[in-house]
C-alpha cells in the first residue's frame, strides 16, 4: 500500500461519528425558543398593563374619609364607649415649614421630586411578598403611598397593588409634586388616632404643624414606618432604639440631599414627645379599658391602624358590677384618706389593679388610675415598677418544682429551716449578696412558712441561690412574667422582686397558682368583630406549667400569710384567701396580690412624680410612715373582694399539697420539779380535725396591717384562730402562731 493509500485510510478512520440527535426536551427548550417565549410574555404583560391603564380610572376618596366608630361593650352587652371619630385637620403645604416637608421625602422617597410616581422594582418586590404571604413590605414611593391612603385600602392583595401602580402613574401626571406631598402628609396615620400632620403635631408635641422644627418633623416622619411601635410613650426599649435610628437616618439623608447644614444637624437632639392624652369620652376608667382592649387586639395580630379606622364591635370580659366595686374600693380605701392637693407625697400616689377569674383567665375588673384624661398611662398594665416580695412565692414554687436542696443537701419544702439573720451573706453564689430584712430585724432559725408569712429577705435570697437564679427566672417566665427591658438578671437579688412587672402580669402569675399550676394568661377580650368577621382569640387557659402539688403547696403557704402574717389586713371568715404583700426598695411601690378559690386580684401603689414621671418614695402617704403592701393595697383588696363575692363565699381551696419534713428542734433542758405538779383547773385541750372557731371580724374594717417584717421578735401567746381549715390534720401550715400584731 502506497503512502497515499495509507493517508486516505487514516482519514477514513479518524472521521468523526455523526452527531447524536437531540432528545425531545432539549429540542423543546432551545435558547432561541426560550428567548422568544420571554419576549412574548413581556409583550403580553405590556399589553395587559396597557389595557389595565386604560380601564382603571382614578377613583374618588376611599371610605377612610367616612370612618366608622368602634363600639366597646361590657361582658353583658352594655355599651362602654364609642370611639372612632376621625382626628384629622387638613393644612396646606405652605403652612408646613419647608425643612419639615423635606423630612418626609428624606424618610420615604429621596427621588420623589424626580421620579414618575412609581417604583417598579419595589412594587414587584411587594407583589412577590404578597403572593408568598410575607405581608407588608416597603418599596413604595410617596405617590404610591398617597394613592393607597386616599384612593384605595390597606388590603394586601395583588389586585390592590396593581391598581395602586396604575393610579399612581395617572396621579403623578395629573397633580403637582407639592399637591401629592401635601396629600401624603395630610392622610398618613401617625398613631395616637392622629391622621395628618396637624393632628400628629398636636398629639405628640401640643403645637400646630406650622410650629414644628426639623427635629420634631423628623420624628413624625420616622413614625410613619411603625406608628404603634415607635410611639415613645409606649415603645419598648427596642422600639425606642429603632425609632432613634430611624430619626438619625432621616436627618442624615437630609444632609446628603443638601437640605440640612451638617453643623445644624450635629446640634440636633432627639425631641422626646409629650405623654398621650385620652380622647374626649375616655374619662375615668373608660380610657384604660379601651386601651387595654386595643392592646390585646394588637397582640393578636391586628394592626393598630385597622383598629383606629373603625367599624369594630369589641366586647370585653369586664364585669360591670365588679368594675364598679373595684373603683369604689379604691375611692373609699385610698382616695378618701389622702389629700392630693395639700400633701406632696399624696400627690405622687398612683394606684393600679387587675382582677382575674382563675378558672377562665377573664379580666373581670381593672383600675388604671385616677382617670385616663388626667393620667393616661394605665397603672394596671404599666411594667416599670418592681413587684418586690410578691415574687417570693415564685422562688418557693421554683424550689419545689425543681426538687432543690439547701447548701447542706436537704430537700427544700415548707418545713425547711433557714437562717433568718438580717444581712446574712448568701452561701454558694459567685455574686455577693447580703440583704437586710425590713427594720434590720433578725429572726434566727425559721421554717419556710414563717419566712413567707413575715417576708424574711435573708431566707429567700439564700433559697434563690439554692435553686439557681436561672431556674427561678425560668419558672417566673413559665408563669407569665416577662423580662422587661432586661430588668431580670440571673442574680440572688431577684429574690426581692427587683425585676419590672405590672398588676396584670402578677394577677396572671397568682391566677396560675390558684388554678393548680395550669397557665392563666389574663384576657380582657371576649370577642372582636369587624364587618361580620370575628377575630380568633386564643384560650386564656394554657398548659400545665407547674405540677398541681407545687402550686397547691404554695397556695397552702400563702394562706398562712393572710392568716398570721403580713397580709392579715385581708383576713376574714367570709372567704378563704391566700396571698402575699410586697414593698419595693425605697418604698417606691407597695403590693398585695392574693386570691380566693374564685377570684385573683393584684393591687399596687406606685410613687410617681407629677413632674417628669420619675419614681419616688411612698413613705409619708396619708401622713403615715412606710406604705407597706399590707396597708392600703391589702385594704383595697379586702374591700373589693368582699363586694365582688357578694359578701362572701363558702368556696374552699381544694389542695393537694406537699407535707413537709419537719426538722427536729434543738432540745432545751427541762428543769426537774421537786414538788408535785399542781392540778390545772382549766380543761386540757384535745386534738381536733378543725381549728377553734375564729372570732367574728368585719372585713371592711380590717385590723391595722403589720409591716412585712416586724421590728420586734414575736412572743408566743394563745393561738390566733383562723377560718382556714388545714387540708390535713397532721400538718399545721402556719407553724407556731404569732402574737397578734397591731
Amino acid at each position: 500500500m502506497g503512502r497515499a493509500d495509507e493517508r486516505r485510510a487514516r482519514q477514513r478512520g479518524t472521521r468523526r461519528a455523526p452527531k447524536p440527535r437531540k432528545s425531545g426536551i432539549r429540542r423543546l427548550f432551545t435558547w432561541k425558543k426560550m428567548l422568544g417565549t420571554f419576549f412574548g410574555l413581556c409583550l403580553l404583560a405590556m399589553g395587559a398593563f396597557v389595557v389595565l391603564y386604560l380601564t382603571v380610572s382614578v377613583p374618588d376618596a376611599n371610605a377612610q374619609a367616612q370612618m366608622q366608630s368602634n363600639v366597646y361593650k361590657y361582658s353583658d352587652g352594655t355599651v362602654l364607649a364609642r370611639t372612632g371619630e376621625v382626628n384629622r385637620e387638613i393644612v396646606g403645604l405652605e403652612e408646613i415649614p419647608q425643612p419639615v416637608q423635606r423630612t418626609f421625602v428624606a424618610a420615604e422617597n429621596k427621588s420623589f421630586y424626580q421620579d414618575a410616581g412609581v417604583d417598579f422594582k419595589g412594587t414587584a418586590r411587594g407583589l412577590i411578598n404578597t403572593l408568598s404571604g410575607k405581608g407588608k413590605q416597603g418599596g413604595s414611593t410617596i405617590t404610591q403611598q398617597y394613592v393607597k391612603n386616599y384612593y384605595l385600602t390597606q388590603d394586601q392583595t395583588v389586585s390592590r397593588k396593581l391598581k395602586e401602580l396604575v393610579i399612581s402613574l395617572k396621579v403623578d401626571r395629573k397633580l403637582s409634586k407639592n399637591d401629592i406631598l401635601a396629600g401624603y402628609i395630610n392622610t398618613s396615620y401617625y398613631g395616637r388616632t392622629a391622621y395628618g400632620i396637624q393632628a400628629a403635631a398636636q398629639a405628640y408635641y401640643g403645637i400646630d404643624a406650622a410650629k414644628l422644627n426639623v427635629a420634631q418633623g423628623a420624628y413624625l416622619a420616622a413614625l410613619l414606618q411603625a406608628p404603634s411601635q415607635y410611639d415613645w410613650a409606649e415603645a419598648t426599649p427596642l422600639g425606642k432604639k429603632l425609632v432613634t435610628a430611624r430619626w438619625n437616618y432621616v436627618l442624615d439623608n437630609m444632609v446628603g440631599q443638601h437640605w440640612l447644614d451638617p453643623s445644624v444637624r450635629a446640634g440636633l437632639t432627639f425631641p422626646v414627645p409629650h405623654e398621650p392624652k385620652a380622647a374626649p369620652g375616655m374619662e375615668g376608667q373608660t380610657g384604660y379599658l379601651v386601651q387595654a382592649a386595643n392592646d390585646e387586639l394588637v397582640r393578636q395580630g391586628v394592626d393598630k391602624e385597622r383598629i383606629d379606622a373603625g367599624g369594630w364591635t369589641i366586647t370585653l370580659n369586664i364585669d360591670r358590677k365588679k368594675q364598679r366595686e373595684l373603683v369604689k374600693s379604691v375611692d373609699e380605701q385610698l382616695e378618701a384618706k389622702i389629700d392630693r392637693k395639700k400633701n406632696k407625697t399624696d400627690a405622687t400616689v398612683q394606684a393600679g389593679a387587675t382582677s382575674v377569674d382563675p378558672k377562665t383567665g377573664k379580666v373581670l375588673a381593672l383600675y388604671g388610675g385616677v382617670g385616663a384624661t388626667e393620667h393616661w398611662i394605665s397603672n394596671a398594665t404599666r411594667q416599670d415598677y418592681q413587684p418586690a416580695s410578691t415574687f417570693k412565692p415564685v422562688v418557693l414554687a421554683s424550689a419545689l418544682e425543681n426538687g432543690a436542696k439547701t447548701q447542706d443537701g436537704k430537700t427544700i419544702d415548707t418545713g425547711t429551716i433557714y437562717d433568718g439573720t438580717s444581712k446574712r451573706p448568701v452561701k454558694g453564689s459567685d455574686t455577693p449578696f447580703a440583704p437586710e430584712n425590713e427594720d434590720n430585724h433578725s429572726y434566727g432559725p425559721v421554717d419556710v412558712q414563717k419566712a413567707m408569712s413575715d417576708s424574711i429577705n435573708s431566707v429567700f435570697a439564700q433559697m434563690v441561690v439554692d435553686v439557681g437564679p436561672g431556674k427561678v427566672k425560668q419558672t417566673a417566665l413559665d408563669l407569665g412574667m416577662t423580662d422587661v427591658a432586661n430588668s431580670f438578671p440571673e442574680r440572688p437579688a431577684i429574690s426581692l422582686g427587683t425585676m419590672d412587672a405590672s398588676t396584670w402580669d402578677m394577677a396572671g402569675v397568682y391566677a396560675t397558682l390558684d388554678n393548680h399550676g395550669r397557665k392563666v394568661t389574663p384576657a380582657i377580650l371576649k370577642s372582636a368583630e369587624h364587618k361580620n368577621n370575628l377575630v380568633k382569640l386564643p384560650d386564656p387557659i394554657g398548659k400545665q406549667v407547674l405540677s398541681r402539688q407545687t402550686a397547691d403547696t404554695v397556695t397552702h403557704v400563702l394562706q398562712g400569710v393572710v392568716a398570721n402574717g403580713s397580709g392579715s389586713a385581708a383576713r376574714t371568715d367570709a372567704y378563704q384567701a391566700a396571698g402575699k404583700t410586697g414593698t419595693s426598695e425605697n418604698n417606691k411601690s407597695a403590693w398585695f396580690v392574693a386570691y380566693t378559690p374564685q377570684l385573683t386580684t393584684a393591687v399596687a401603689l406606685f410613687g410617681e412624680s407629677p413632674k417628669g414621671g420619675t419614681q419616688v418614695t411612698l413613705t409619708g402617704t396619708a401622713n403615715s410612715g412606710r406604705a407597706n403592701g399590707g396597708g392600703f393595697p391589702a385594704r383595697i383588696w379586702a374591700d373589693y373582694t368582699l363586694a365582688a363575692l357578694n359578701g362572701g363565699s363558702d368556696a374552699a381551696f381544694d389542695l393537694d399539697f406537699k407535707k413537709p419534713v419537719r426538722e427536729k428542734p434543738t432540745p432545751t433542758p427541762t428543769p426537774t420539779l421537786s414538788t408535785p405538779t399542781p392540778t390545772v383547773t382549766t380543761p386540757t385541750p384535745t386534738h381536733s380535725t378543725k381549728p377553734p372557731e375564729p372570732p367574728t371580724q368585719t372585713p371592711t374594717t380590717p385590723p391595722p396591717p403589720p409591716t412585712e417584717s416586724p421590728s420586734e421578735t414575736p412572743t408566743q401567746s394563745p393561738p390566733v384562730t383562723t377560718p382556714i381549715t388545714p387540708p390535713d390534720e397532721s400538718f399545721d401550715p402556719f407553724g407556731p402562731p404569732d402574737a397578734p400584731r397591731g
